[in-house]
């Protein structure tokens, strides 16, 4: 049996079935249009990268530049997009980058993205529930024995994580409605800010917009240095053009979780057409909020000032505003609700695909014949996230969230041009400009930004990927459809 075999596209579209057809019990059912494919895709984007990320680099790296940094980032991140509208509407289907790769580049290449992704969604939900019960004891001064990254057992993360993991159960519908109303508070918030920011700005914050570059004094060393001045011996530097590149990858990682879009494929009612409206439309939405926001907090506070923690919030204290804290943390509890509960979905509906794939067993896909969710799936990963939010401290494991999200960029990058080879016939109603050269160039945009993370995040993602190799060796090699096929493929 071939490791590298691959699942034929007209069985990929068999399985997703007719975008007009319900289809059986054991099929996902189609309910979502563009605007809720929109509101999965700002819900999980807009998050801890416009309550942390733009104080941080601003601080740290860019200074006023940290605007450039986010239109840079953005620009990186519409590269993949692109990447994921010609496949997700040539082939709407769950599971997203697992499935593209398995009929790309082989079964062995589709079980690593699958687990990858898993470990993407349900790291980034853990982390995401302990900064979101964080939020809320600031908010309303709540016990620090049980909210936040101090408390012993994160009593608020496993709530949340309960609440929201019932909530995917019970249906795709239900979960839209819920994510769509969190995103309308904090889009609207976002919005203030920048509004009611605008009144406190001063051109003396702007300048210089690029501050001259320094070296970087800090002791980090070892492991915890990023792989490529390990790899090349560089002496890191803040500001100047190298610390704008370097905060552009650090806040690219801002706009990751829009591929969250693509594994609804099954559950969109026009997913050729709506797809690519959904994607972009995140990502045109997120782009420029953060590049408003980030203009408008470099311009209230001199970046040397910024806090932090709380740039935004602290922003408003520091010019007398500090009644606009209240909404900002408002937003922030809103926007990680909404992040939880998308990342819940998204494990739900790769865990379907690989199950239905017999790479994982058949009963942990199952379909609830009422809900018509993998809700055994989705069950099963929010506990497993509620017990990770609850008791592990996941600071020192946010980055394998990114080095995660990249490394599917990088497959789905590649798939493009593989697939454009092997099936030209196939219907594309979206097409990526100037392939094969837009993929290769987000592919290796996305190689580079993961070598700006350090060395022990490539060490232990690396740990999770032979973890999953031992389970594919186990199990799915011999259990997998793809299995079931080959005999009269040989034949």
């Amino acid at each position: 049996m071939s490791m590298m075999r691959t699942k034929p596209i007209e069985v990929v579209l068999a399985q997703s079935g007719d975008p007009g057809d319900e289809g059986p019990a054991g099929r996902l059912r189609r309910r979502l249009g563009p605007l809720d494919l929109m509101g999965f895709g700002i819900g999980i984007v807009i998050g801890t990268g416009i309550f942390t990320l733009t104080g941080i680099e601003a601080r740290d790296h860019a200074g006023p530049a940290v605007i450039v940094a986010f239109a840079l980032a953005g620009v990186a991140s519409l590269l993949a997009a692109l990447c994921y509208a010609e496949l997700a509407s040539s082939v709407p289907t769950a599971g997203s980058a697992y499935t593209y790769a398995y009929a790309t580049m082989g079964e062995i290449v589709a079980w690593i993205i699958g687990w990858d992704l898993v470990l993407e969604f349900a790291l980034g939900a853990a982390v995401v529930a302990r900064g979101w019960s964080g939020y809320l004891a600031q908010l309303f001064h709540l016990p620090g024995a049980f909210f936040g990254e101090g408390s012993t057992v994160n009593l608020g993360a496993i709530v949340i994580v309960l609440l929201l993991g019932a909530v995917a159960t019970v249906g795709i519908r239900q979960s839209s409605r819920v994510t769509n109303v969190l995103v309308v508070v904090k889009v609207a918030i976002c919005l203030f800010v920048v509004v009611a920011g605008a009144f406190f700005i001063r051109a003396a914050n702007l300048t210089p917009f690029v501050p001259p570059a320094r070296p970087v004094t800090d002791d980090t060393a070892g492991l915890a240095r990023p792989l490529s001045q390990v790899v090349f011996g560089l002496d890191p530097s803040a500001f100047g053009v190298a610390g704008v590149l370097t905060a552009a990858a650090v806040v690219f990682f801002a706009y990751t979780g829009f591929e969250a879009v693509a594994n609804l494929g099954e559950e969109t009612r026009r997913p050729r057409r709506d797809l690519p409206l959904g994607l972009f439309g995140t990502l045109g939405v997120s782009a420029l909020l953060y590049i408003a926001v980030s203009f408008v907090v470099v311009g209230m506070v001199d970046y040397r000032q910024i806090d932090r923690g709380a740039p935004i919030a602290s922003a408003f204290d520091a010019v007398g505003a500090g009644w606009a804290s209240a909404l900002v943390s408002i937003a922030a509890v809103a926007g990680l609700t909404s992040v939880i509960l998308v990342d819940i979905v998204a494990i739900g509906r790769i865990g379907f695909a690989m199950s239905r794939d017999r790479l994982l067993p058949p009963p942990v896909g199952a379909v609830h014949p009422r809900w018509g969710t993998p809700y055994r799936t989705t069950l099963a990963v929010t506990v497993g996230i509620a017990a990770l939010a609850g008791f592990v401290p996941l600071s020192s494991l946010a980055n394998l969230v990114s080095i995660g999200t990249l490394f599917a960029f990088v497959v789905v990058s590649v798939a493009v041009p593989v697939l454009r080879r092997t099936r030209p016939r196939l219907s594309r109603p979206f097409r990526v400009p100037l392939s094969p050269v837009l993929p290769l160039v987000s592919a290796l945009a996305c190689l580079y930004l993961m070598t700006n993370l350090s060395v022990e995040t490539w060490l232990r993602f690396l740990a999770w990927l032979a973890i999953g190799l031992v389970v594919y060796l186990g199990y799915g090699r011999r259990h997998s459809r793809g299995a079931e096929r080959e005999p009269a493929e040989v034949s």
